[in-house]
């Protein structure tokens, strides 16, 4: 069986075929946001070492500063205890939210 299909076999996509992937600063593990991946995307994640994502909006997929030059450079992939999340340790370049800002958590919620 070809190492890819093995590793996509410890997936469980949703429905729609996609898995939540969370980006952590590889060196500061501060999390820097949350998309979508499809198993196309992962495999081209693996075979590029870019973060490759799958756009719910545009139904397309989407590598990582491609249009802005803020890739992320993946470190590491691992999967939760449930096998239903990703975790993709990754060397962020420039910052990983669309408003410009670092991280895309970087609202609090609660009052204080």
């Amino acid at each position: 069986m070809p190492e890819f299909v093995q590793l996509l076999a410890k997936v469980k996509f949703d429905d729609h075929g996609l898995v939540p992937a969370i980006a952590q600063d590889a060196q500061n593990r501060e999390v820097l946001m949350l998309a979508y991946m499809n198993a196309e995307s992962l495999r081209l994640t693996l075979e590029t070492g870019l973060a490759t994502y799958w756009s719910r909006s545009r139904q397309q997929l989407w590598k990582k500063g491609e249009t802005s030059g803020n890739v992320q450079k993946v470190r590491e992939i691992f999967y939760d205890c449930d096998n239903d999340t990703l975790l993709l340790l990754v060397d962020q370049t420039g910052p990983a939210c669309h408003t410009g800002n670092r991280s895309c958590f970087f609202r609090r919620l609660n009052k204080d």
